[in-house]
């Protein structure tokens, strides 16, 4: 059951005070009777609503192949340039985001859905989808370069590109599949190898491949059998864990667990990476250099508190709030449609959800953010309750931000089981008197030894809790 409110609105017909007054005004009907009532509970799965003379049907995900044209931006909103979701117009579905990313000028296919566990299932680095371009260069590629692409080259970054495949159209013509989404990825590694991309277009995803009856600029619905074609690649891409085998790795049980409560980043979502490029960006732009203890220095606190330092340590002119709102603004794209969940998130959500386990969410992020990551990725389907640090004015370890989730979620804490990524968090956590499991993150991989001393668990991926 549904509300009826809640319904429109999640079909796209505008926000929920709009809808709310659209049903108050008699505008809205449901088997040719008006209704009045934004409250009215119905059932989603065999009603049909009718606004303006525009039938609706419930639909929880949306699922559509666009042929995206250059000069158009992936992305949700953009000051500049169109973007993506403009092109799509009113499908009559709300929270649409592109699943990845093409450049400005890159052309082809892109995935459009609010299918948030689906999108990161597909964007997850470690499911390696394979993603297959048409490329045209403005030289040749020898057999020597073509080989250096398909054993992996040198484009800037950490580490080498994956192995690619590579084959060649003509001369100046080549399909290339990578397993990997890097910043230019394609445009470098051709690079790598002395060639400069001239034309390039996405031509398949995963088991999607781009309907050749797509104009540039059109999109339509996936079939069924592609969706479930996504389904299957999504969940059938997870290599099985033998846990029995993994040293040092103590799996938790679900048993005697009345609510799970999840720190957010570094623990829900594999995040934390933003936050240093953040930290960079920011200062860098106040031409300030960012110095190497800055992550150390303000683990575990709030938001607002790391406001507070930023402005006192680097004496910065702005206010907390313009600090905060630029922040927001630079991580929330980032948070949208980058940023996955840990491996086996997904599923261990049903879990708890079929268990009747209460799910909650304690962050020193904001809330601003967080509770758009929840909005598009369907965590409000799961979590019942939201709570960040700064809502408490303490940051971890202080252990008042899971006590107030506990108390919010009516859970005993001695019967609440926390994940956490870094030592304050899970002090945070063992001070409320709950069990914590800590989750293994390469940001804090530095901390394991104390991490598996002060948790009572530890976790490399959710996968096999039960």
């Amino acid at each position: 059951m549904i509300r009826l409110d809640k319904f429109l609105c999640d079909m796209g017909v505008g926000t929920r005070s709009e809808v709310k007054n659209f049903i108050k005004k008699g505008q809205v009907s449901i088997d040719g009777t008006v209704v009045k009532q934004p409250d009215l509970k119905l059932d989603e799965t065999n009603s049909t609503v009718y606004f303006q003379g525009r039938s609706y049907s419930y639909v929880k995900y949306g699922y559509f192949m666009l042929n995206k044209p250059a000069g158009v931006v992936s992305s949700t909103k953009d000051n500049v340039s169109d973007t993506v979701l403009q092109l799509l117009g009113n499908p009559g579905m709300k929270n649409l985001f592109p699943v990845g990313r093409l450049d400005k000028d890159t052309e082809g296919l892109l995935l459009i859905s609010n299918d948030g566990m689906l999108a990161h299932e597909l964007l997850s680095p470690k499911k390696h989808v394979d993603k297959t371009y048409y490329v045209e260069v403005d030289k040749p590629l020898s057999l020597e370069d073509m080989e250096k692409l398909e054993q992996g080259v040198d484009i800037g970054d950490d580490k080498p590109t994956l192995p690619a495949k590579i084959v060649k159209v003509n001369d100046l013509t080549y399909h290339l599949t990578i397993h990997e989404g890097r910043f230019h990825q394609v445009k470098r590694m051709m690079e790598a190898v002395g060639s400069h991309v001239t034309y390039l277009k996405r031509i398949s995803m995963g088991p999607l491949t781009l309907d050749d009856s797509l104009k540039t600029g059109e999109f339509r619905p996936l079939t069924q059998e592609e969706v479930e074609a996504l389904i299957h690649r999504s969940m059938n891409s997870q290599t099985s864990t033998d846990f029995s085998k993994m040293p040092n790795i103590h799996k938790p049980t679900l048993d005697g667990v009345e609510a799970v409560i999840f720190d957010l980043d570094g623990s829900l979502v594999d995040s934390m990476w933003i936050w240093k490029d953040i930290d960079i960006a920011y200062l860098g732009n106040l031409g300030i250099p960012c110095p190497d203890d800055i992550q150390a220095a303000i683990e575990g606190m709030s938001f607002s508190e790391t406001a507070v330092y930023f402005k006192e340590r680097f004496s910065i002119p702005h206010s907390l709030d313009e600090i905060k709102a630029t922040w927001n603004q630079m991580a929330r794209d980032k948070y949208l449609h980058e940023v996955p969940f840990k491996q086996g998130i997904p599923e261990f959500l049903n879990i708890c959800k079929n268990k009747g386990i209460k799910l909650g969410i304690a962050t020193s992020n904001s809330r601003e953010l967080v509770e758009s990551i929840a909005n598009v990725h369907g965590l409000d389907d799961y979590f019942s309750c939201i709570m960040t640090a700064c809502e408490v004015a303490k940051g971890k370890p202080a252990p008042d931000i899971y006590l107030a989730v506990a108390e919010r979620l009516g859970v005993n804490p001695a019967k609440c089981l926390v994940f956490e990524d870094i030592v304050p968090g899970i002090m945070a956590g063992k001070n409320a008197g709950m069990k914590v499991c800590a989750v293994e993150d390469e940001y804090s991989v530095y901390q394991r030894a104390e991490k598996e001393k002060a948790a009572d668990y530890y976790i490399d991926d959710f996968r096999g809790i039960v």
